[in-house]
């Protein structure tokens, strides 16, 4: 087990748990809230059920590295399109009403380094689809 293993790990589990946990809040605060939040900013509100689950079991999935790749591509998309929809007016720091988008491009990067990154010794993916068995 080398140092860049034990990294990938940390950081699959912590962007798995901040995706996971936004997830969860999405659906204790009232889908139906998030879903006008999604009308408010000229989005479909429907596809706040998709991203609430995408983000919900998405989370447990990197959690367990599973569908790393995939899921990686997915959340990218989600944090492309917050920070074209909801945090770019805000600036990067934000606007003292609004965070900006700071956080949600470094979700973004970390989204997008499971996308090309190869596979974790410590993942399900690996466990389950390593074709060097």
């Amino acid at each position: 087990m080398n140092k860049q293993e034990i990294g990938k790990v940390i950081l699959r589990g912590i962007l798995g748990l901040i995706f996971f946990i936004h997830g969860l809040v999405k659906f204790q605060g009232g889908i139906t809230n998030t879903a006008g939040y999604f009308d408010s900013l000229g989005v479909p509100g429907f596809l706040a059920y998709a991203v609430a689950v995408i983000e919900l079991v998405g989370g447990i999935a990197l959690i367990l590295g599973l569908g790393t790749q995939v899921i990686s591509l997915l959340f990218a998309l989600i944090m492309v399109g917050a920070i074209i929809t909801a945090k770019l007016p805000a600036g990067f720091l934000g606007n003292g009403q609004m965070a900006g988008y700071e956080l949600d491009l470094a979700l973004l990067a970390m989204s997008i380094f499971f996308i090309f990154a190869s596979k974790s010794a410590l993942s399900l993916d690996n466990k389950l689809f390593n074709s060097n068995k």
